[in-house]
């Protein structure tokens, strides 16, 4: 989604030539999951180098991997695959590079309407799409809707509602700022609609819910950590579960990212997909359009194209098998054509001052 306007949203010696676009920073024969933890040793070098690393032309993000026999590595996350002239290593831990594109604000674009499929049809590509369902997630839809479709407040065009969180006897919608705050452009009380306006929502008709709260988005070069937003809403106009075809209904408990974890989303463009986070601890520029870039630190990244696009922000990521299935990892926001950032979930609710209303 995106507030409607007709635009989109050398510090050491170069030593060595930098990888090969595609090779990137996590390999399938090193399923090893690397927590931040395990990763601390090379926060520590992360920190020390990251400053000028984000000053080389062409780089979009630094953040924490592994390389591909699974050893700790720093991350460069590089516009395209000319972006070159990175060291080896640095301070005894490897660099790798990783080609994400220019990282966007996931709005839904105002000139492309949701082609079906996905919409309303099999999910998409990850590691491996899941289904929708016949639900086509970019309509109005009855009255409680389930999490994963499309929202946004009156001014902008469409995302996604993440889940359901509560406080006490409240309930609200989770999504992000950009999506029921207008990227800092709305008023608390401002109604949130089902659908976005993109996908035929009408204010106030189609009102689910008014906005309550949301952290104020920093264009102005200081850190961020998250992009999120929360509506005042009720159990009679929304639900904890996704549609029939998704992953169902998200635990109440969380749990924090780690390099290699699968996890999985429902959204409103490419509804159910699946991915692994390749990196953690990730700083990152991420272009809004007219409001401009900001940089969020703490973030995930989840490689591989065909996990997101525009209008899949808000949604909801969660672990997807084993005995922490549908756990909330973070909260989606932000990608390219290749790659999908989000929050790491548990600064969100900490900042609202609510849980996932779940199982």
């Amino acid at each position: 989604m995106r507030v409607r306007s007709p635009s989109f949203f050398v510090f050491f010696s170069l030593i060595v030539a930098a990888c090969a676009e595609g090779d990137g920073p996590t390999a399938p024969n090193a399923p090893e999951l690397l927590s931040r933890g395990a990763l601390a040793p090379a926060a520590a070098v992360q920190l020390r180098h990251q400053e000028d690393l984000m000053q080389v032309p062409g780089v979009v993000g630094v953040g924490l991997g592994a390389t591909e026999s699974g050893r700790p590595a720093i991350v460069v996350l590089a516009e395209h695959g000319a972006v070159a002239g990175f060291p080896a290593s640095l301070g005894g831990v490897a660099v790798r590079v990783m080609v994400t594109g220019e990282i966007w604000a996931l709005q839904q674009e105002p000139r492309k309407k949701c082609e079906t499929p996905p919409c309303g049809g099999p999910g998409g590509g990850g590691e491996g799409g899941g289904g929708g369902g016949d639900l086509d997630p970019t309509a109005r839809l009855p009255r409680p809707v389930p999490i994963g479709v499309s929202t946004g407040h009156p001014a902008i065009t469409a995302g996604t509602i993440g889940a359901r969180v509560k406080n006490g006897g409240k309930v609200y919608a989770l999504s992000n700022n950009h999506v029921y705050a207008a990227s800092n452009a709305a008023n608390p009380g401002d109604n949130v609609l089902q659908p976005g306006t993109f996908d035929g929502g009408v204010n106030p008709a189609d009102a689910i819910g008014t906005l309550a709260d949301y952290q104020v988005i920093d264009f102005s070069g200081g850190n961020n950590t998250i992009d999120a937003a929360i509506a005042l809403t009720s159990t009679g106009n929304l639900g904890i579960s996704t549609p029939s075809g998704g992953y169902g209904t998200p635990r109440s408990a969380t749990m924090a990212p780690s390099v290699n974890l699968r996890v999985m989303k429902y959204g409103r463009t490419t509804t159910q997909t699946k991915g692994r986070i390749q990196v953690i601890n990730a700083t990152v520029n991420v272009n809004y359009g007219s409001p401009g870039v900001a940089r969020f630190v703490n973030q995930i990244v989840i490689g591989g194209g065909g996990f997101s696009a525009g209008g899949d922000s808000g949604s909801l990521i969660v672990v997807e098998k084993g005995q922490d299935a549908r756990k909330a990892v973070g909260l989606l926001y932000a990608g390219s054509s290749s790659a999908t950032i989000a929050n790491p979930i548990g600064p969100v609710l900490a900042r609202f001052g609510v849980t996932i209303d779940g199982n």
